[in-house]
């Protein structure tokens, strides 16, 4: 029997800090050690851990693998935890107890596992450890970490929304560099000079082509079946506007990729936009605008590009 392939599915690889609430379980691990944690792991084996923040999105994107019934998913979802493989049981039992179709996992004890996404042809890496996901996207892997706490879910819902900010997220940090150097009028005349220049790709574009393909097959399914609802939406949410946000789509359509709305907010709070246009997650390459967003959308920090030079040597610090 041959392998089982990974290529040609979408792969995200997620940390149970991600995936599940682990506050109480964090402070018992500050306050009494690995030992403390193993034996409190051990004593709630069989107590599921609550949902957190990327909750809501990995079952929502699970879920679309009804789009291949033929026991063929479109989608993989594989645990990469910091845990050991004994205090790792109780991530798999909740993971069981919500039903979630995730099977795979790797557990390497006080390692960080983003080392693993090459091989797993992973498109994205969610934690709340900002150690690991600074480390991995100085790597040059898609990383993010996740911002905030679990939001009401209706399990009987399976919409998914995804937004993205643009510089620094889907495309290179370029014009944010100009902008730094140059400020705003600076920036706006190299964005024009340049409209006809795409942006060098970023961290999550391939991510962005992986969604794009379960966009097409849910195409597919509603030319077979009149009645079947699309559910996957993507929107970029971002600080440009015009005459930048030009150079924006034509950089879109040179890289082969789509979204179905675009917010060109000029500097208007992105957090006022996410409360009318509720994604289950949105990703953004600037802390000062996921502070906001976080406090009612589950929000993910790319720290990639020029902005998060300072941050990232403060953490290594």
């Amino acid at each position: 029997m041959p392998p089982y392939s990974l290529e040609d599915r979408l792969v995200i690889g997620i940390a149970s800090s991600a995936l599940f609430d682990l506050a109480e379980s964090d402070g018992v691990f500050r306050k009494e050690g690995e030992e403390g944690y193993r034996v409190y792991q051990q004593a709630n084996l069989d107590n599921t851990l609550q949902p957190g923040a990327a909750f809501s999105f990995i079952r929502r994107i699970l879920s679309l693998n009804d789009l291949n019934p033929a026991g063929d998913p479109l989608v993989e979802v594989i645990i990469l935890s910091r845990n050991d493989p004994e205090t790792g049981l109780r991530v798999m039992r909740s993971i069981k107890s919500h039903g979630l179709p995730i099977s795979r996992a790797i557990f390497m004890q006080g390692r960080a596992p983003y080392k693993f996404m090459r091989a797993l042809h992973m498109s994205l890496f969610l934690s709340a450890d900002e150690k690991d996901v600074r480390e991995a996207v100085a790597a040059g892997l898609p990383a993010g970490r996740v911002l905030g706490s679990a939001v009401a879910d209706h399990p009987e819902d399976r919409d998914l929304r995804i937004a993205f900010d643009f510089d620094g997220v889907l495309a290179s940090d370029e014009a944010e560099r100009v902008f730094q150097k140059d400020g705003i009028e600076g920036f706006r005349a190299h964005e024009t000079l340049n409209v006809a220049n795409p942006h060098d790709a970023g961290p999550l574009q391939d991510f962005l082509r992986e969604i794009n393909k379960l966009q097409r097959r849910e195409e597919e399914r509603q030319r077979e079946n009149k009645d079947y609802t699309i559910r996957v939406h993507v929107s970029i949410v971002t600080a440009r506007n015009a005459p930048a946000h030009e150079r924006a789509i034509l950089s879109l359509n040179n890289w082969g990729v789509r979204v179905n709305d675009a917010f060109f907010l000029g500097g208007i709070d992105k957090g006022a936009i996410m409360d009318v246009l509720r994604p289950h997650i949105f990703f953004d390459d600037q802390e000062s605008h996921l502070r906001g967003t976080s406090q009612t959308t589950p929000s993910v920090h790319i720290p990639f590009g020029v902005v998060n030079q300072v941050e990232g040597a403060k953490a290594s610090e």
